[in-house]
């Protein structure tokens, strides 16, 4: 691959960037850039940001424009961004224009420098925002902010030499993002989290802007596979209308944690698990635990009365124990845990068989529960309201005392909590039952 290096005799952080890297270069170290790419480097008079059609001039498969980021409320940044206009083109470009993005160079890069920021530096990506626009090559813009002080600053320049010299673009999954701030917070975190990678983003403060055509443009531009939307940063009507949009346009909505969840899934895999959920389970969350790479995913369906009771007794130490298996659960709310799971097809009946091990042993030890043959016979003693009226308890804070175990006194008799209890049997049938035990 060929890669351009670019920054303007004008920018002081472009040369302090550049002057890094060819210090770096000529020291004779080896980089993962120059090792697998053919660098070139050219210096331009102008201001980057008009500089429209320069990879006519400049033969290259990938841009990265060296620069400064001057900010109205100066702190010290480094900075990653890809070029576009949302409405009109008051820094440069096209209006209404986006350049092409490359969002995992951008998503190695940032991750770089959020390695190697020297104490007091903020790291984020950028928004879309200023020229160049009329590029056909992808490219991006790496930049030291947000003064004088911070341009110069050797040490700045050191670190983004040493980022981009060391970038390995991994497999990604490449986004489009909507909501919050210039400085991207969300969308940052995410990219420094996972395997989320934004091209061009859309701030709250534009959202108004947001239509069909846009988004098909943001969807091209990026080479995006899926959305993401900052919905802390919207209104509900904003993000639903955004929502509908996407929907129709038949590109994915990722939420954080879904974008979290998929890890080292790969994307094909992680649609075909979400795809099979909606048909076996419509409306259903995907909740991905260690499953990583890619195979077919086939359902597994645990015994109903098993998966309820292990979540009534031990839900969370039950999704806990589920996140060292390569398996996906689904859930309809935070609290109902369907009888259902996804993994890959040469996994499934061995899973069948670790699941239903993993809810045998947690009831056993969680539950005044019993083995009779194939049977799992769970006895709960529970207090019960109606008993305790009998007796004459009032409701309020006897209740309570009965309740947690202790005895109450009234009109001059002892009422103890066995007395005011109900037990209750249930038997689950498991066939083979002593092969989870």
């Amino acid at each position: 691959m060929r890669i351009a290096l670019v920054n303007s005799i004008q920018d002081v952080a472009g040369v302090n960037i550049r002057q890094n890297l060819e210090e770096l270069l000529a020291a004779g170290g080896r980089w993962p850039l120059t090792d697998n790419h053919v660098l070139t480097f050219h210096k331009i008079d102008g201001r980057l940001i008009y500089q429209d059609r320069i990879d006519e001039e400049v033969e290259a498969d990938l841009i990265i424009f060296i620069s400064r980021h001057a900010s109205e409320r100066p702190i010290p940044a480094l900075t990653v961004h890809v070029t576009g206009n949302y409405g009109t083109a008051d820094l440069g470009g096209e209006p209404g224009a986006l350049a092409p993005a490359a969002p995992a160079w951008m998503h190695a890069i940032l991750r770089n420098l959020a390695a190697r920021a020297p104490e007091g530096y903020r790291v984020s990506y950028e928004v879309t925002h200023h020229g160049p626009t009329e590029l056909s090559t992808p490219s991006l813009f790496v930049e030291i902010g947000s003064t004088a002080d911070e341009w110069a600053d050797p040490v700045a320049g050191r670190a983004l030499a040493e980022s981009i010299l060391s970038a390995v673009p991994e497999e990604t999954i490449n986004l489009i993002g909507f909501g919050g701030t210039h400085y991207a917070v969300r969308q940052t975190e995410i990219a420094l989290s996972s395997r989320g990678a934004f091209g061009h983003m859309l701030p709250a403060r534009q959202i108004g802007l947001v239509d069909p055509d846009l988004i098909r443009r943001m969807q091209e531009a990026s080479s995006a596979v899926a959305a993401y939307i900052d919905k802390k940063s919207l209104s509900t009507d904003e993000v639903r209308r955004i929502e509908r949009m996407l929907d129709d346009a038949g590109i994915t909505l990722l939420s954080e944690s879904e974008i979290l969840d998929i890890g080292d899934l790969g994307w094909r895999t992680y649609r075909a698990i979400r795809a099979l959920a909606e048909e076996i389970a419509p409306g259903s969350r995907v909740h991905i635990h260690e499953l990583c790479g890619d195979g077919i995913p086939v359902p597994v369906e645990i015994n109903p009365d098993l998966i309820e009771e292990v979540i009534k007794s031990d839900k969370d130490g039950f999704i806990e124990s589920l996140r060292r298996f390569p398996v996906a659960h689904l859930s309809k709310t935070s609290s109902k845990v369907l009888p259902l799971f996804i993994c890959f097809e040469r996994e499934a009946s061995r899973l069948a068989s670790d699941i239903t091990t993993l809810c045998v042993k947690l009831l056993l030890i969680c539950e005044n529960t019993i083995i009779a043959g194939d049977h799992l016979v769970l006895q709960k003693v529970r207090f019960d309201p109606a008993k305790a009226y009998r007796h004459g308890v009032p409701e309020g804070p006897l209740f309570a005392t009965l309740a947690g175990g202790g005895t109450v006194e009234i009109d001059g008799r002892e009422i103890t909590p066995d007395m005011v209890q109900t037990t209750s049997v249930k038997r689950i049938h498991i066939p083979g039952l002593e092969r989870y035990t």
